[in-house]
């Protein structure tokens, strides 16, 4: 078992000699290899649709991150106890 004052003194000697210098370059260097290029993009999103019967009742559905209209659906509002119109509105 090594005493901690050999730890310390046998890593001052590695930083000394520069290995934990080279350590910390290659660490930098693999993390810069993680981050390069571009992402690819989410195809789908997470929407809310509101009731327009004002009773703040919501579904969560997933769009296609392509389309651009408003989606609108005619759906159950179980506050209300009817179908109502529901629009798209963003996720909070």
């Amino acid at each position: 078992m090594i005493k901690p004052t050999k730890l310390l003194e046998t890593k001052s000697r590695l930083h000394f000699k520069g290995y934990l210098l080279l350590q910390d370059y290659y660490y930098n260097y693999l993390q810069s290899l993680n981050t390069m290029g571009d992402k690819k993009k989410k195809a789908t999103l997470f929407i809310r649709l509101v009731s327009a019967a004002g009773t703040g009742f919501f579904y969560v559905k997933k769009k296609p991150s392509r389309m651009v209209e408003k989606l609108e659906f005619r759906k159950y509002d179980p506050r209300v106890n009817r179908h109502v119109l529901f629009t798209e509105a963003k996720m909070k």
